[in-house]
């Protein structure tokens, strides 16, 4: 069984970001990127699925500047197989990053498809599902918990949604996007850090896919959230519903 996996580079979670001056983007210089949190847990119930199957390969993707490589080397030392590095400079839109997948699944075959469901940086939530759309495979978004036939022909995966949890059956081949609740990365090991040393990052440019890759959004501005006003003490039980009906606009 084969399993591709896509990784993206991010800016660390637990960073404070800022935001250009001239709103052209986010401050970079000695900020700190890692593999995006949803990605990671994508890559981690792909080894799962290797070590309760046995015979699987998992293969990591990323698009994105060299630099993409020490996230790749970090999902190969969790035990990723080999990985794949799209060349491309500046950001992706997403329509472009599924494109450029779809080519890649043409090439490698494989009978799974994980992501996380969305990157932090961006929130687009949208690959996965153009993936699925582009390649005419059943999706399941949102996975909570995966169970892949014996036969390794179907998988039965738990998503989560509002208000619940929701139980669908997919045939494969199939993409599946993360949920945070589907497991707990692994750390990598030293042993997994030597080996990944020696395993394969192959770099394609992105133009060698022969895809559109002409932008169809532009980002226009970006600007930090306004500030959060101080709150209020109030006196009395009356004096709240004044101020929740009045200013808070809920009642």
């Amino acid at each position: 069984m084969k399993i591709l996996v896509a990784a993206k580079r991010v800016p660390d979670p637990n960073a404070t970001i800022k935001v250009r001056p001239d709103g052209t983007g986010i401050v970079t210089d000695n900020l700190k990127y890692v593999v995006n949190p949803f990605c990671e847990i994508a890559i981690e119930e792909a080894l799962r699925i290797k070590e309760k199957q046995g015979g699987a390969e998992v293969i990591l993707v990323s698009l994105g500047d060299q630099v993409s490589q020490e996230q790749l080397r970090t999902g190969l030392a969790m035990g990723a197989d080999r990985a794949i590095l799209v060349l491309a400079e500046g950001d992706t839109e997403p329509v472009i990053v599924a494109r450029a997948l779809a080519k890649l699944v043409e090439q490698e075959q494989p009978e799974l498809v994980l992501m996380g469901k969305q990157s932090i940086d961006d929130d687009s939530n949208v690959v996965g599902q153009m993936l699925a759309e582009m390649l005419g495979w059943g999706q399941a978004t949102f996975a909570s918990e995966v169970k892949l036939a014996d036969d390794k022909s179907s998988a039965v995966v738990t998503r989560e949604v509002d208000g619940g949890l929701e139980d669908i059956e997919v045939q494969m081949p199939a993409i599946i996007t993360a949920d945070l609740r589907l497991n707990e990365p692994r750390y990598a090991s030293l042993p997994g850090i030597m080996k990944a040393r020696k395993k394969e990052l192959k770099e394609v440019p992105l133009a060698d896919l022969g895809i559109d890759t002409s932008a169809q959004v532009k980002t226009i501005k970006i600007a930090p959230p306004p500030e959060r006003e101080a709150g209020k003490r109030v006196e009395t039980v009356e004096e709240l519903v004044n101020l929740l009906h009045t200013e808070a606009k809920v009642i």
